[in-house]
């Protein structure tokens, strides 16, 4: 790949790369007219609305020996797994609302680190970091959850499309696949995080889960949770079978789509300028939507799917092989491969 000519149009914040990608099997130069707005910090890749101390802070944070991290390539089942570890650790307590989530859940890169020193404990600590930047402890306790980079892309593009703060709300997904496959979204590339964390998946401190077995096998994916947060949260749900099914409930695809969203969008319509008690990061945050004149999102969909195989409405042949190439390429000598068997079935490309 070359990159060369960019042109920062400071009016819109987007940044213009008229000719940007030179592909490997054809030749054929992928021109993307536009790309959300991210700014690099220290060489990783962040949307512009978050604050690069927040991210620095997060790296150097040093975890506490109870300390839960969620940690995801962005779109890859985060938030869900979030609300099943919210749900086992305060025994199916239902959320009240996305403040609450934020204190008990703290997404620290875009929040800060102090959102995670002061987080009640029993909590969980969503990062979106490999696992080299990713703080770390052997005491601690990672869930990592990986998803099918077909997928991951589509719910990416949705979800940067979606949020206003990125000004890329016409962006077209074929240039946000020339992004992801070129590893340019923001949080870096996602074969660099996957992989990262792949070789960490038998530790004993990590669980190691795919979005896809989640969905197949939800109630046994709950159990496998407990048992890793502690042998006592197993015990209770072994029990208590009635608290597993409010569980089941309270994390569905169903209940999540209205309730998450509509907390997240009541959450997004308060002001929170002058309330003392205002993380950093949402600070840098409506800063960065004041000075820009950012049009609040007026339709939320966080949660916008939760399914398997959306990448079917979007990918044409030529987007999935150039993609199983980049896959073959980056996963060889690996198992991953194993993980999504049938994944480029559609690919009439010999393995």
């Amino acid at each position: 790949m070359r990159e060369y000519l960019r042109h920062y149009d400071v009016n819109h914040g987007f940044l213009f790369l008229f000719a940007n990608i030179l592909t490997g099997d054809s030749g054929k130069m992928f021109q993307i007219k536009r790309m959300p707005a991210y700014h690099d910090v220290d060489g990783f890749r962040i949307p512009q609305s978050m604050s690069p101390n927040c991210l620095r802070g997060t790296i150097r944070y040093e975890p506490k020996d109870d300390d839960i991290f969620i940690v995801t390539f962005p779109k890859c089942g985060t938030t869900w797994t979030q609300h099943i570890v919210y749900n086992i650790l305060n025994k199916g307590e239902e959320i009240k609302n996305f403040k609450q989530f934020n204190i008990r859940c703290p997404f620290m890169e875009f929040l800060g680190p102090q959102s995670a020193e002061d987080m009640p404990r029993p909590g969980a600590i969503k990062t979106h970091l490999p696992f080299h930047l990713n703080p770390y402890s052997p005491k601690a306790k990672y869930i990592y959850v990986a998803r099918n980079p077909k997928d991951c892309c589509v719910s990416f593009y949705h979800h940067t499309k979606m949020l206003t703060e990125y000004q890329f709300t016409d962006g077209t997904f074929e240039d946000f696949f020339e992004i992801f496959l070129n590893g340019k979204t923001d949080f870096g590339d996602y074969f660099d995080t996957l992989l990262s964390w792949y070789k960490h998946r038998n530790d004993p401190n990590v669980l190691f889960l795919t979005y896809e077995n989640m969905k197949s096998d939800t109630r046994g994916t709950v159990f496998k949770i407990a048992e890793f947060l502690g042998a006592g949260y197993a015990s209770m749900l072994n029990s208590d079978e009635t608290l597993v099914k409010k569980i089941l409930y309270q994390t569905s695809a169903e209940y999540m789509m209205k309730n998450v969203n509509e907390q997240i969008q009541e959450f997004v319509n308060n002001e929170h300028d002058d309330q003392e008690d205002v993380p950093e990061g949402i600070k840098y945050c409506n800063e960065y939507i004041k000075k820009n004149n950012i049009k609040p999102m007026d339709d939320i969909q966080f949660v916008r799917k939760a399914v398997v195989g959306d990448w079917k409405n979007h990918f044409t042949p030529a987007q999935s092989r150039r993609l199983m190439e980049k896959f073959k390429e980056r996963t060889k000598e690996t198992d991953i491969p194993l993980l999504w068997p049938g994944l480029f079935s559609d690919v009439e490309i010999q393995w």
